[in-house]
């Protein structure tokens, strides 16, 4: 990699600044997939997904990115999920990653055993679904986690 290419990423310089300000003007920003006019799926301010994907540490950021948002959707739609322990919290924000909020909030009977503090139930409650057969291991990891309030990954 040349000196040149090096310093752009590795500094946010004035120049970059105005390289930065340059591609948003010619690429657009989208901030949902779409085809480019070369059919390729794009995202971002010209982001080729189809050549050039994500790197490893995008998906990260990404994935905390999405961790904030199910905490936060959490918290609103069902405040008692902070007086969970955090294994158990784990699960919920699992589950609504996987499924969404709105996939999640149509546990009823799981998340009624949770809010009376019934994790065994709850726990059973999540094998009974289809949810559960789509994911399988998943469904069952997180079902002993919601169960025994123990980490498996400590």
């Amino acid at each position: 990699m040349s000196d040149r290419i090096r310093t752009i990423a590795d500094q946010l310089t004035g120049e970059r600044v105005d390289l930065i300000r340059q591609l948003t003007l010619h690429e657009g920003l989208r901030l949902k997939p779409y085809r480019c006019t070369a059919g390729r799926l794009t995202i971002g301010i010209g982001r080729n997904l189809d050549d050039r994907g994500i790197s490893e540490a995008e998906a990260r950021l990404l994935l905390v990115s999405d961790i904030d948002h199910a905490m936060r959707q959490l918290e609103s739609r069902l405040p008692w999920v902070r007086q969970l322990s955090w294994v158990r919290q784990r699960v919920l924000i699992d589950m609504a990653i996987n499924l969404g909020i709105d996939g999640l909030l149509r546990f009823r009977k799981t998340l009624g055993h949770i809010e009376a503090g019934r994790y065994a139930e709850a726990a059973d409650e999540m094998l009974n679904s289809l949810w559960a057969d789509q994911v399988g291991e998943r469904a069952r990891r997180l079902s002993r986690m919601m169960g025994s309030n123990q980490d498996p990954f400590a």
